[in-house]
C-alpha cells in the first residue's frame, strides 16, 4: 500500500512509481551498428525467395488428377493432337515433359525418352532456382553476426583500455548492445532461412518423384498395345 500525506490539500505520494523504459525493436536494430545493414539485405532476399519459391513450387505440383489418363485415352485413339493441346493448355513441368514426348512419337523410345528427361532436367533447374542463394543466406547471416558480435567486443574492450581505472558500465553498453543485438539476429535469418531451405526442397523432391513417376507412366504408355 502506497502512503499518502495530506499536505495544503494536495496529496503527497511517498512511493511514486518508476515509469519504466521500454525500446522498440527499430531502436535495439540500431545499436547493432552498421553490420545490420547486410543482415538487413539478407533477410530482404531469403523473405523474398521463400515467398516466390513457395508459390512456385506448389503451382508447379498442382495437375489434375485425370491428366495422364486423358493422355492414355487421347494416344490410345490416335488422336495425338488433343493430346499435344491439353499438354500446352495445362502449365505444368509434368505436362511440359508430356508434350516434348508426344512431339516426339514415331521415333525409337531411346530417342523420346532422352528428349523427357533432358526437359525434366530443365524443369528442375527451374524449379530450384534461388534455393542455392537461399542456402548461402542460412550459413552467411549467422557468420556476420559473430562478426557483428567480435566487432562489438573488440569496442567495448577498447572503451575500457582508453578510460583506464575509471572504467563506467555506459563505457561498455554500446559495444555490447552491438555484440548481442548483432548476434541475435544474424541468427535468427539464418534459422529462418535453414528451415525454409528444407521445406523448399522437400516439395521439390515431390514434385521429381511425380515427374519421374509420369514420365515411366508415359514410356510404358508408348509400348502397351492400341486398343
Amino acid at each position: 500500500m502506497l502512503l499518502n500525506i495530506q499536505q495544503a490539500g494536495n496529496t503527497v505520494d511517498l512511493n511514486p512509481e518508476v515509469a519504466e523504459e521500454t525500446i522498440s525493436l527499430f531502436e535495439l536494430a540500431l545499436k547493432g551498428g552498421y553490420i545490420m545493414i547486410p543482415l538487413l539485405l539478407f533477410s530482404i532476399v531469403a523473405v523474398y525467395i521463400i515467398i516466390e519459391r513457395y508459390v512456385a513450387i506448389k503451382k508447379a505440383n498442382k495437375i489434375e488428377i485425370n491428366f495422364m489418363n486423358k493422355i492414355r485415352d487421347f494416344i490410345h485413339s490416335g488422336n495425338i493432337d488433343a493430346a499435344r493441346a491439353l499438354c500446352k493448355n495445362t502449365v505444368n513441368p509434368i505436362a511440359r515433359m508430356m508434350e516434348k514426348g508426344i512431339n516426339r512419337i514415331g521415333k525409337p523410345l531411346n530417342d523420346i525418352e532422352k528428349a523427357i528427361e533432358n526437359v525434366g532436367n530443365i524443369e528442375v533447374v527451374k524449379l530450384e532456382k534461388g534455393l542455392s542463394t537461399l542456402a548461402t543466406v542460412a550459413g552467411a547471416a549467422p557468420m556476420v553476426g559473430f562478426l557483428g558480435t567480435v566487432m562489438g567486443m573488440i569496442k567495448a574492450f577498447y572503451n575500457m583500455s582508453k578510460a583506464g581505472k575509471q572504467v563506467e558500465i555506459s563505457m561498455l553498453s554500446g559495444g555490447m548492445y552491438e555484440a548481442m543485438v548483432t548476434t541475435v539476429t544474424g541468427l535468427f535469418v539464418g534459422l529462418i532461412a535453414l528451415i525454409a531451405y528444407n521445406l523448399l526442397t522437400a516439395m521439390v523432391q515431390k514434385v521429381i518423384y511425380k515427374m519421374e513417376t509420369s514420365s515411366i507412366e508415359f514410356m510404358d504408355l508408348l509400348q502397351e498395345p492400341a486398343k
